[in-house]
This record gives structure tokens, sequence and C-alpha cells, in this order.
């Protein structure tokens, strides 16, 4: 192999690498998923922070309120202490597992490569990447109906297509999101950038509407929904978990978005400005509009598409299905078509480029979506609400992705030591396994009894908790793991060589 060579981009440790013929012309590697120039890396935390503040505002964020109190048994009060120490919680493995993609510019299926191996990495990639499918769906149904609400606000005529208009809807918000995400990262951070503000402005301003038009004193009094007598720990930690899961995703594949930052301190900072508070208020302001629009619109409506669809003012409905379909727009296409195209490339990045990942994702998206898509044109009925399907969700692949989460960062803070071989990372038969045995047995154990959990009734905790208990356990069992291992070239760390590094 020829010696590729890496220099450092400034005084922070940031390394560039210069890619050479024999790693361009390797089937592993594409020009969408190469290390990014110095000259990409321009996001500032800024950037990052409006990032975090474009992907929290959404919908679904609105509704963690309703899913905690409906399905987890809390109380106001609990639903949204739940909400904001999860999102605290959560920014730990957002920051340690985006070192490595700020550090050597690399996304997330070539960092998993270091601790699953360069075809290994597929999997935990392809599970990721369902997951983000799944939600993209989820995501476009919802701008779907604000397209639908949108067009009936403005032709009456539109209004008479019903479920029909809202599949129109779907497709058209669909291609939105594609367009955005074909044209490349500076066109998901311009976007990003320009509609933070936008959305945090009209945020405050929908809590100052609904505020008068309930009491939060009454509002926090009300008894939780679980037994009467029953112990809050269970309870909360339950729906603390779910809440981890929500951005359970984005703890994987933030190298994604940290491979374009100028520095450690701009991711860092970032996320924290971005996510925790920005989360918190949208979920409050989700529990006070519900818990106003009894007043405001003579019935209690949690979705704030259908509640401002009831507006009796054209005017104020097409002005509020603009900024929700900005809003979804912010946050689909960064949190679900980015990492999907990037886990799609990383299986043939000769073939499949970012285009066709991108046309991937949206193809896997409404494959997954097709029976609600059915349900809504009337072609079948008595289908499960999309509340009730991501609820379930949230538990669910939170047990799939905390042990990826966890391996992530022992291999890279531990193992590797922060050193990696990254010409090897995109070359067969080099420094890395085609699998690494140690990253299946960290992931394998934590599944398995996740799967033992579900079967059998017993260990309920460990599937209740399941970020928590996935994520430890997989750290623990791929240390272990490795160390055990060590004596094999298949496990260990490879350093970036000193030589290869240019001051």
């Amino acid at each position: 192999m020829t010696a590729a060579k890496s220099r450092m981009i400034d005084q922070q440790g940031l390394v560039e690498l210069a890619v050479e013929d024999d790693v361009r012309e390797s089937a592993r590697f594409n020009e969408d998923i190469a290390p990014t120039e110095a000259k990409e890396r321009t996001w500032s935390k800024w950037n990052i922070a409006a990032l975090w503040v474009g992907m929290s505002i959404c919908v679904p964020t609105y509704t963690l309120g309703g899913v905690l109190t409906a399905y987890f048994g809390l109380s106001v009060g609990e639903a949204l202490l739940a909400i904001l120490l999860a999102n605290v919680i959560v920014l730990i493995p957002l920051t340690l597992n985006a070192f490595p993609g700020t550090k050597f510019g690399i996304p997330f299926p070539v960092v998993l490569r270091s601790s699953f191996g360069i075809l290994g990495s597929n999997v935990p990639c392809l599970v990721r990447a369902l997951v983000g499918c799944g939600w993209f769906g989820i995501q476009t149904m919802f701008g779907g109906l604000a397209i639908h609400l949108l067009l009936s606000a403005l032709f009456p005529a539109w209004a008479a297509l019903g479920g029909v208009g809202e599949v129109i809807g779907f497709f058209v918000f669909g291609a939105m999101n594609l367009y955005v995400v074909i044209r490349g990262a500076e066109s998901i951070k311009w976007l990003e950038t320009l509609a933070a503000p936008l959305l945090l402005a009209v945020g405050i301003g929908l809590m100052m509407w609904a505020w008068p038009h309930m009491s939060m004193t009454e509002l926090l009094a009300q008894p939780p929904s679980r037994p009467e007598g029953a112990s809050v720990y269970g309870y909360f930690f339950a729906g603390l978990t779910a809440m981890v899961g929500f951005w359970a995703t984005l703890s994987l594949n933030i190298p994604d978005f940290s491979r374009f930052a100028k520095s450690q301190k701009d991711q860092i900072v970032g996320q924290i400005l971005g996510l925790p508070l920005t989360m918190f208020f949208f979920a409050a302001l989700g529990v006070v509009l519900t818990a106003a629009s009894e007043s405001l619109v003579g019935q209690t409506i949690a979705d704030p598409v259908n509640l401002i669809g009831v507006i009796d003012s054209p005017a104020w409905v097409v002005l509020a299905m603009v900024l929700i379909i900005i809003a979804t727009l912010s946050t689909n296409t960064a949190a679900n078509i980015v990492s999907p195209t990037n886990d799609f490339q990383n299986i043939a990045p000769k073939f499949i480029n970012q285009t066709r990942g991108v046309l991937l994702t949206g193809a896997v998206g409404v494959l997954l979506m097709g029976y609600d898509l059915l349900q809504k044109a009337g072609v079948v009925s008595q289908g499960v609400s999309l509340e009730q399907m991501y609820s379930n969700w949230l538990l669910g692949y939170s047990s799939l992705l905390g042990p990826i989460a966890g391996i992530m960062a022992v291999d890279y803070f531990l193992i590797k030591k922060q050193r990696l071989d990254v010409p090897s990372l995109y070359m067969d038969h080099h420094a890395y396994p085609a699998v690494n045995i140690a990253g299946f047995i960290a992931f394998g154990v934590p599944v398995a009894l996740t799967l033992l959990s579900l079967l059998t009734g017993t260990m309920n905790w460990f599937y209740d908790y399941g970020w928590f208990t996935g994520s430890a356990l997989g750290a623990v069992v791929y240390y272990l793991a490795s160390q055990a291992l060590a004596t094999s070239p298949q496990v260990g760390p490879v350093p970036l060589a000193a030589s290869e590094v240019v001051k």
C-alpha cells in the first residue's frame, strides 16, 4: 500500500487525509463518504446549535409529554423532568461519538469499521438505517398532512380529496426532503441555520398565545395515569429510557455532522446549546397547547397539525402550516435521511453514491409506511395511530442502538486511544479485519438478553431500561472481549503513524 499522507489542520488536533490512488480505487471508498477536507469543515458552534434546534422542533417532540403521560404513567411534571434529564444524559454519547468524526473528518459508517470490521460495519449500519427510514416515513406523514391542510385552506376543492390529498401531500413533502439532502451538507446547513431562529420565535409566540388559556397549577396537579400507590421510580426510569431513545439514533451517527465541525469545542458547545433546552421547551409547549386547546378551539387536541387545522381562519392556517412544513423539513432532512444515505453507501460505495442512497432511503421509508398510506387512501382500515407506533419504537430500538453507542465510545477512547489508521478504514485486508469478532460479541450479548426478556417475561427491567442496560453492557463486554483477543491482529489500537502527520 502506498502510504497516504495526513496533516494537522490547525493546533486543535484535527487531521486531514490526502487520499492517494490506492485508497480512491478501493471498493470501500467513494467521494461522498471520503474524509472531509479542511475547506469543508465550516460548521461553527452556532451552526451545530441551529442543527439541533431545527431537528428538535418537530411534531413528535411536541407530543412527547402526551406520550409519557398516556403510555408511561407519568404526571405532567414528571414527564417534563424526564424529557429534560434524558436530553442532558444523551449529550454524553453524542459528544463522545462525535470526536472521531471531527478529528478525522469521517462519517458514521467509516467510524464503525474500526469496531465492527470493514464488512461487519454493515450490520449496525443497517440497524441504524432502518430506524432512520421508519422515522423518515413518520415525519413525512406529518409533513404531508400539513401540505394537505395548507392546500385545503388555499383551495377549498382540495379538502374534498380527504385521505387521498394526505397521500399526495406525503409524496410531495418526501420529494422536498430528498431534494435538500441530494444537494449536500451545505444545503442542510443553510436550511437549519435559517429555520432555527424562525422556529424558536414561533414557539415563543405560541407559548404566549396559549398561556392565558390554561392553568399550570391545575395541569401539574393532575394525577398520573399509573395505578394508585404504585412507585414512581419504575415508571419514571422507563419513560427516561424512552426519551433517551428518542435521540439514540443521532448518538450513533453524529459523526455524519461532526465531520464538518471546525473544532471539537464547536461540536461540544453547539450540541450543549442546541439540544436539551430546545427539547424541553418544545415538549412543554405541546403540554401547554394541549391543555389550552379546549379553551382555544372547544376540544382537546394533542396534535399541533390538527389543532391548527380546526382554527377558523384560513390566513392563520396557511401561515401555521408553512411553519410546520419548515419545522418538519428541517428535522427530517438532517435526522432521518443523512444517516441512512451514508449507511446504504457503506454496503457498496462504488455502486451506491449519495444520490442513490437518498433515493433508496426514500423508497424504504415509503414501504415502511405503506400500511398507513393505504389506510389514508381508504384501501384498508383500523390502523394503529402514529403516536402509538413511535411510542412503542422508543423502547424497542433504544435496546438495539444502546450497545452500538457503548461499543463505539469504548473502541475509540479506550481501545484505539483516539488514533485511527484512516486509509486502512477504506481498504480490505489492511489494518482492520473484515469482521471484528469483539464488536459482534459485545452487540450480541445485550440483544440476546433483550430478546430473552421479551420472550420469557423475565428480566423486564433489562428491556424497560434498554438503552442504559444495553450501552453499559455493550461497552463492558467490548472492552473485555478486545483485551481477550488482543493477541490477534484483528483487535487492538491502530495508531496513525507519527511519520504521516505533518504540522
